[in-house]
């Protein structure tokens, strides 16, 4: 029997661009497009933006729409469809996304922070397919996660389950944009990570990571560290294994206490491929528990580019 085709729209708010696209329950996407955000003009803007977009999008439309997800940075309650102090989203203390969403669409949406949204996107479309459970991992502007326990999305008792971004690797460590000190995301995050290279990279005079910028730090990216790192660049190699080793002691803690070994990583740092991958397997294994080690896999994510707006319209499937 042939599986009945079925439509949703997948919105990836960022602080920059919104990212909407027509999806089908099998993960294909039909058609995309994004939109700014306008996030300095605060949450009334930032929701009518997100309406030209799905206006946009639905243009011409001759597709039966299920419903509408949504992938928030910030604290998400799946009760009251509430976002709570998201970053780069300013003045968003606590806002009704869901209601003010539907109010203005007429119809249904389900609203539910990015992280967890692009783990249910690896659950259903993704490297999570085959697997019981697994951790999410999205590595981009802060460190994400979601927890994936039997198949289903753990939210924790106020919705904020899974920020492994906020586990505390060094008590006397950096400062988070949270509040904290030494939190993973203090390392990793694209921001904290640009700057820390910015500082040591006069250390490095001779490292290619400086001609690959023209000697101006203001064109340092991840990227740019990457294609050092394929160029075999001593410093370069070295800010990966540091990065690697930063996560794997965040990642063996997760393991240590939850008792899962598999580890679904994305986002846009990801891009550093197989040298952050094996620094990473390599710190997490040394770290679990004994027991653990042999089990612990670190996987790369599959959905790439569009898993924001993949894991958004999964939302609408998965909570059917």
């Amino acid at each position: 029997m042939v599986e009945q085709i079925k439509y949703s729209i997948g919105v990836d708010l960022g602080g920059t661009n919104i990212k909407l696209g027509i999806v089908t329950n099998t993960g294909k996407i039909i058609k995309k497009i994004s939109v700014d955000t306008k996030a300095e003009g605060g949450s009334k803007v930032v929701i009518s933006q997100i309406k030209y977009g799905i206006d946009l999008l639905l243009k011409g439309n001759k597709y039966k729409i299920q419903g509408i997800g949504i992938g928030s940075p910030g604290v998400v309650s799946m009760d009251k469809g509430t976002v709570e102090n998201p970053p780069n989203l300013p003045g968003w203390k606590k806002v009704f996304l869901r209601k003010e969403l539907e109010k203005i669409t007429n119809t249904k949406v389900v609203v539910e922070n990015d992280a967890n949204a692009a783990a249910i996107g690896e659950l259903i479309y993704g490297a999570g397919k085959k697997l019981k459970s697994f951790v999410m991992i999205t590595l981009g502007t802060g460190v994400g996660g979601g927890l994936i326990i039997n198949r289903k999305l753990y939210r924790g008792d106020t919705g904020a389950g899974g920020e492994i971004g906020h586990i505390v690797i060094d008590l006397h460590g950096k400062k988070c944009n949270c509040g904290n000190t030494g939190c993973v995301e203090a390392y990793l995050g694209n921001g904290y990570l640009i700057n820390a290279v910015k500082e040591e990279l006069p250390n490095y005079p001779d490292s290619k990571i400086n001609k690959l910028i023209n000697n101006d730090t203001e064109n340092l990216t991840p990227k740019v560290i990457s294609e050092a790192v394929q160029l075999n660049d001593k410093y370069a190699n070295e800010i990966v294994k540091n990065m690697g080793e930063n996560l794997g002691a965040a990642l063996a803690t997760v393991s240590n206490i939850l008792d899962i070994t598999n580890f679904v990583i994305g986002g846009g740092v990801s891009g550093f491929g197989k040298p952050l991958f094996d620094a990473t397997s390599n710190a997490t294994k040394r770290r679990v528990l004994a027991s653990l080690s042999k089990y612990i896999k670190i996987i790369p994510a599959k959905l790439k580019n569009e898993a924001g707006i993949q894991g958004a319209a999964a939302l609408v499937f998965y909570l059917q």
